[in-house]
């Protein structure tokens, strides 16, 4: 009856606008752009929202993350990589936030390269703007993302030194860390196709490739970084986090990666193919690191 109550509770958080007052890089949006939802996978998001998972009283331990999921820029997978994400993490006592960023779309964006990005440092700032009011700690807020989420996530995590929204405060986009499941990396050879062409288009430049390759854009103070790959991924090859991996190695980033020898690409939560439970790992490595 308790989980129950407790379940119930974190379904009633609401969505809030990301950006109260206009999104910006945006155009007019068609009124054939209207956003669908069908069984949790979103499309056509060209209002995005931030929902807070926050843990139940007396077991916030003042962490909070932020949840990209995955969809090949093409959609979101709000459910297994956004919805149980946010529950998961609210249940170890972190504040969890789920965004729904908008997808990129020349209908409805000036610079479609840059539209998730915008609304992956706008998530974060919202919640380091708004954490004495929410009971965060302002030095760990942490962030999410799973495949094409994952992407995001380590753009935001490596990109954070050009902040591309409003911040009159100069508050940090920078996260204090960085979680990537089954994460889209690199836009070279291992790229994921579908990801990389939403994004950046069929024929990018060198450079632009290069930009959005992001083993190519750590650096020293890149965040702390924790990695999860399937070997037998054959949407997103496992390459990714490895090549990530090797960067981080390169410039002496804390990072800690878990390689599933099977279990395909988007389980989510649970490897099916395995025992063994991410989240667990998850929960340790944020403990080690001083995140709980």
């Amino acid at each position: 009856m308790l989980f129950s109550a407790v379940a119930v509770a974190r379904a009633q958080e609401k969505p809030m606008p990301l950006y109260p007052h206009g999104v910006p890089n945006s155009k007019p949006t068609p009124k054939t752009y209207i956003e669908k939802t069908d069984k949790d996978w979103i499309t056509d998001v060209s209002i995005p929202t931030i929902t807070p998972y926050f843990p139940a009283k007396g077991t916030a331990n003042g962490t909070a993350i932020v949840v990209y999921p995955g969809g090949g820029y093409a959609g979101l997978a709000s459910g297994h990589e956004g919805k149980a994400i946010g529950e998961a993490f609210s249940s170890l006592g972190v504040t969890a936030f789920v965004v729904k960023y908008r997808l990129p779309s020349d209908s409805i964006m000036v610079d479609k390269t840059i539209g998730p990005l915008q609304d992956a440092q706008q998530a974060v700032l919202t919640v380091r703007r708004n954490a004495a009011k929410w009971g965060i700690n302002p030095n760990k807020i942490g962030i999410i993302g799973f495949s094409a989420g994952g992407h995001l996530a380590s753009t935001e995590g490596t990109h954070f030194d050009k902040v591309l929204v409003e911040d009159k405060d100069n508050i940090s986009a920078r996260p204090d860390f960085m979680m990537l499941i089954y994460p889209v990396i690199s836009f070279g050879p291992m790229a994921h196709v579908g990801s990389r062409e939403n994004l950046i288009g069929k024929t990018p430049s060198e450079d632009l490739v290069n930009l959005y390759s992001n083993e190519k854009q750590v650096i020293a103070n890149t965040p702390p970084t924790f990695l999860v790959h399937a070997q037998d991924d054959d949407v997103v090859p496992v390459e990714n986090s490895l090549l990530f991996y090797q960067a981080l190695l390169k410039a002496k980033v804390k990072a800690e990666m878990h390689l599933f020898q099977e279990g395909g690409h988007g389980f989510g939560l649970v490897d099916p193919k395995s025992k063994n439970r991410w989240i667990d790992w998850a929960r340790n490595w944020l403990d080690e690191n001083g995140f709980l």
